[in-house]
């Protein structure tokens, strides 16, 4: 048996600590210069809104910019590979968001693994969606809908503009066994609510935050929202879940990182986002939007993206979705 020599054991265990010294040391001074955190979405969107909320945070806790850079096409994939392809040195954030989860199934060929190529640091906040139908549907509980949707199968029409939405939808046709025509809408939810008022569309499941002004002008009616609790915003609208257990649909942002970031920056910029989560000025805003603080460890976020990966891949591959 051929022996190493004690001065190689030596050597290889002193390159393995200066190895931690170094990563420990970079994450002491990270960052030495701006950060961009890549948003697929446009200017203006919920996401957007919420990555500069915790963009001016960060910048002003850890002395250099942290800088939107919004990348909007293929239901984020481009701002996904964008992150995906850049270095692993901190210094490229991806705004993680439910597509994200949702595209893996949905998109048979993509140029990553999100799963694998992706480090999830820390989950931010999440926004329910409502179950919202025009005035014409006889129905004000969810039990009310689900018996009238079975008494007249495919008579009601349920449109979507994106993905979450579309999907808190199909969710909920396939645990209530309930048939409804699926209207898919371009672009933004602003043709939608036209519709929708006109009643040309009869339900929607959008985004809380988008819905909150015609619920409270009683222009169109809130059933339930999608989450397990209720938003603070419309504390007497129900949970859908209150009616049909294990329910949840939900939007939701968080922040990642190429894969192979050292450890220490991915838990230096951890600690920093749940810093500014337990910052009442922060709760404050994303409570304005409509938003549920989130907050905890990598780990936390990494076993919550596996499950809504699992979850909604049961629902598109059920309903058979096909991306456009």
């Amino acid at each position: 048996m051929k022996l190493v020599p004690r001065s190689f054991l030596r050597l290889a265990a002193t390159t393995v600590a200066l190895a931690g010294v170094f990563q420990f040391a970079g994450a002491q001074t990270y960052p030495l210069r701006p950060v961009r955190i890549v948003v697929g979405f446009a200017a203006g969107a919920t996401p957007d809104i919420t990555a500069r909320l915790m963009a001016q945070w960060l910048s002003e806790r850890l002395g250099q910019q942290f800088i939107v850079d919004n990348r909007p096409g293929a239901s984020t994939n481009l701002a996904t590979e964008a992150v995906v392809r850049a270095p692993p040195d901190g210094y490229t954030l991806l705004w993680v968001t439910a597509p994200n989860a949702i595209n893996a199934t949905l998109y048979g060929k993509l140029s990553f693994d999100f799963i694998r190529d992706i480090a999830p640091v820390a989950p931010v906040v999440r926004f329910p969606n409502v179950i919202l139908l025009h005035p014409s549907v006889p129905a004000r509980t969810v039990p009310e809908f689900i018996a009238y949707a079975k008494a007249n199968p495919d008579k009601l029409n349920m449109a979507s503009s994106g993905t979450t939405d579309h999907l808190s939808g199909e969710l909920f046709k396939a645990m209530t066994g309930i048939k409804m025509v699926h209207v898919p809408y371009r672009g933004g939810g602003a043709a939608i609510f036209t519709d929708l008022l006109s009643g040309h569309v009869q339900v929607y499941f959008p985004a809380l935050a988008a819905a909150i002004g015609y619920i409270r002008a009683d222009k169109l009616r809130a059933l339930a929202v999608t989450t397990t609790k209720r938003s603070e915003a419309m504390p007497d609208v129900p949970t859908v879940n209150e009616f049909l257990p294990t329910y949840e649909a939900s939007s939701w942002h968080g922040v990642g990182l190429p894969k192979a970031t050292p450890t220490a920056i991915v838990e230096k910029l951890n600690s920093g986002v749940n810093a500014a989560l337990a910052d009442p000025v922060m709760k404050a805003r994303f409570a304005e939007l409509g938003g549920m603080m989130f907050g905890g460890a990598p780990a936390d976020f990494e076993k919550f993206i596996g499950e809504e990966t699992e979850k909604w891949g049961k629902v598109i591959r059920s309903a058979n979705i096909k991306a456009d």
